[in-house]
């Protein structure tokens, strides 16, 4: 059996969608993206309130957004698999279903069904993560930029609010934190409706011959975009998890804290839309790859000092790095890969080992200011992530194909 990937076309040849299928694919694609943070992004500023409510210590919480990236480091192997047998369209309906379900399952009031209800969301997430880049270069082979471009712009959006209205809505309801993350439900269901019609097309990978061990895991240049994937979601991730509870002792209140963190997010939208479309232009993207490190370098060195004053400064080139690291990465699952399939494959790759180095951070971060009672030591740590990123991404950030010398 040979055991090499073969694909009859170098290049996706499927005509772009148009007309009224191609506006439902759009808005089912944005849909789809506004639940790919929010369910995420709105227990940060949280924390505090459920360590209260439940007398967790700060490293079993910081497991609330570690268990979603382990979540995606386990499932984001098996995306493209499942999506070649069951179909692009009806994986990410699954995907949909299964962030539904958990959010759901986060609202019953015991610390089994938090944990169980977050696993699941991020079991869901997973595959949307995974497919919707691939889906992206399929059907809008032309328009790769432009598309990134809004389906982070949409992610990025809900989730800034997410972390700005997490706080005020639990503090109105009667349910407090558990009705203030159930909320978010309301959106995934809006998303399955969404998504219905695209249950009629399943579009099958028949120029695609894949084998049992794919040369995408021998490739320095995948290792490097994963690379880049992880250390990209180790950092917002962890700046998710803990910036508004690094804000609260320091003074802040908590609705200012999450407000914080929203406008982080916020500032990340502008970058998510537009390095996509800079990316798809540029004959490589190690400049962007430059920026983005050195906006993160500042904001990192801001909140380092300390001062209350400096913190909106701080939070908007963090915001902007973030942003752009992300636009960055997704783009090169398309840039550096040949096909859909390839795309899925290198997605499937860098979500897998990435979101396992992600997931290090919150944890990482909380267990460490356990043993030192202070951020500055686990603030530091993101210089130094950084700077690894820096490098990696010049790597990723050259103009070749996976599989070329």
């Amino acid at each position: 059996m040979n055991n090499v990937t073969q694909v009859k076309n170098q290049t996706d040849t499927a005509p772009v969608s148009t007309g009224m299928k191609a506006v439902l694919l759009l808005v089912g694609i944005i849909m789809i993206a506004t639940t790919l943070r929010s369910p995420i992004t709105a227990v940060g500023p949280l924390i505090e309130t459920i360590r209260g409510d439940t007398s967790m210590s700060h490293t079993l919480a910081g497991l609330l957004t570690t268990f979603p990236l382990l979540a995606f480091a386990a499932m984001s192997p098996l995306a493209p698999k499942i999506s070649r047998r069951w179909g692009m369209e009806r994986t990410l309906f699954l995907g949909v279903c299964a962030v539904t379900a958990g959010i759901a399952l986060r609202f019953i009031p015991t610390l089994l069904a938090l944990f169980s209800g977050t696993i699941l969301l991020g079991l869901g997430i997973a595959l949307s993560n995974v497919l919707l880049p691939s889906l992206i270069k399929r059907d809008f082979p032309l328009r790769t930029g432009v598309m990134t471009g809004i389906y982070s712009v949409s992610m990025n959006i809900f989730a800034a609010i997410a972390s700005g209205i997490s706080v005020p809505v639990a503090a109105h309801l009667q349910s407090g934190w558990r009705g203030s993350l159930a909320m978010w439900g309301i959106l995934a269901a809006v998303s399955l409706i969404v998504w219905l019609p695209q249950l009629r097309y399943r579009h099958e990978a028949a120029n695609v011959q894949v084998s049992g061990k794919s040369s995408i895991w021998r490739s320095k240049l995948a290792w490097q975009v994963t690379i880049v994937m992880g250390l990209q979601s180790f950092v917002f991730y962890s700046v998710v998890a803990w910036l508004p509870e690094i804000l609260t002792q320091r003074g802040m209140s908590p609705s200012t804290a999450g407000w914080m963190l929203s406008l982080l997010q916020l500032f990340s939208v502008p970058a998510t839309f537009v390095v996509p479309i800079l990316a798809a232009r540029f004959k490589n993207q190690r400049l962007l790859v430059f920026l983005t490190f050195l906006c993160l370098m500042i904001g990192f060195v801001l909140l380092l000092t300390g001062v209350q004053a400096l913190v909106p400064v701080a939070v908007i080139p963090i915001g902007l790095g973030t942003g752009s690291a992300f636009g960055l990465c997704t783009m090169f699952f398309v840039l550096r890969t040949r096909h859909s399939h390839q795309a899925a494959e290198l997605s499937g790759m860098a979500q897998s080992i990435g979101y396992l180095l992600a997931a290090v951070g919150p944890l990482l971060f909380g267990l460490v200011h356990d043993m030192t009672g202070n951020w500055t030591v686990p603030m530091m740590l993101l210089l130094v992530v950084g700077i690894i990123y820096m490098l990696a991404g010049w790597g990723a950030g050259n103009n070749r194909y996976i599989g070329e010398k």
